[in-house]
């Protein structure tokens, strides 16, 4: 473990042998740190804080810093990162708070980049890529493979679906269902991800069937529930179809029309 002189690892931070600890990095007392993580100078990674393995943290970003909730009253809640993640610089990541389950977790293979920020008890999947000054209100369900564009935003409690794209400067404030994009102030309905869906490496016969639910759902003169209905008796019994509409159905907030 190569911890720098002027770093600070607090008693009782739990730091695998392998991690880089940069300058003036401060490592909070309930840290649990997996191999291979490396924090650089000025970074913070505190509170009850738990990473996986191969995170790189960047200069100033603050991991694991109480909620931006006037109700938070310190009691003892956490954040859950898996591996390989990145978190650029200022980047910010709160843990959870007692009345939204207490923990904010991020999957594994992410990118944070500069100033964006992941709010108390958000649960963001693998893969997720999140653009500088982004941010992300508590209570949000990121799934994954989304990919939020710079400057853009998330109302609390939204879900945005599995390889979603969320444009540049767009305002989220309900659900984006799995597959589409949105763009605009307001968060208006671009079309489908196409090019995500086929890096992801789905096939042209999954994308075909997602284009269909699409067309059902958002082209269509159906109401919801009638869509939903469509959706079961033509489609399901396909993965990517399935979580389509189990998303829809799950929605709270009403789905980005």
């Amino acid at each position: 473990m190569a911890i720098h002189p002027t770093a600070i690892v607090e008693a009782g931070a739990q730091v695998d042998p392998s991690c880089d600890i940069g300058p003036y990095a401060v490592i909070g007392p309930m840290v649990r740190m997996g191999p291979g993580n490396s924090v650089g100078p000025h970074a913070v990674v505190t509170g009850r804080t738990t990473l996986g393995a191969s995170n790189r943290i960047f200069p100033h970003a603050v991991i694991g810093g109480i909620p931006q909730d006037l109700k938070y009253r310190g009691e003892d809640t956490a954040l859950v990162i898996g591996d390989r993640n990145t978190f650029r610089e200022f980047a910010t990541v709160n843990l959870g708070t007692a009345g939204g389950g207490g923990v904010t977790r991020i999957g594994s293979g992410g990118l944070f980049m500069a100033s964006s920020h992941i709010g108390h008890d958000c649960n963001v999947g693998d893969g997720a890529i999140i653009a500088n000054s982004v941010a992300i209100a508590g209570h949000v369900l990121i799934e994954d493979h989304v990919h939020f564009g710079g400057l853009s935003a998330s109302h609390q409690f939204c879900r945005v679906g599995r390889l979603a794209f969320v444009g540049g400067m767009t305002g989220v404030a309900m659900d984006v269902a799995p597959y589409c994009t949105v763009a605009g102030a307001r968060g208006e309905l671009a079309g489908l991800n196409t090019i995500g869906m086929q890096r992801a490496g789905m096939t042209e016969e999954q994308i075909g069937r997602v284009k269909q639910a699409y067309k059902i759902v958002f082209r269509s003169s159906l109401g919801l529930a009638e869509a939903i209905a469509q959706l079961d008796a033509e489609l399901a019994g396909h993965p990517e179809t399935d979580h389509f509409i189990a998303f829809l159905k799950g929605s709270q907030r009403g789905i980005t029309r």
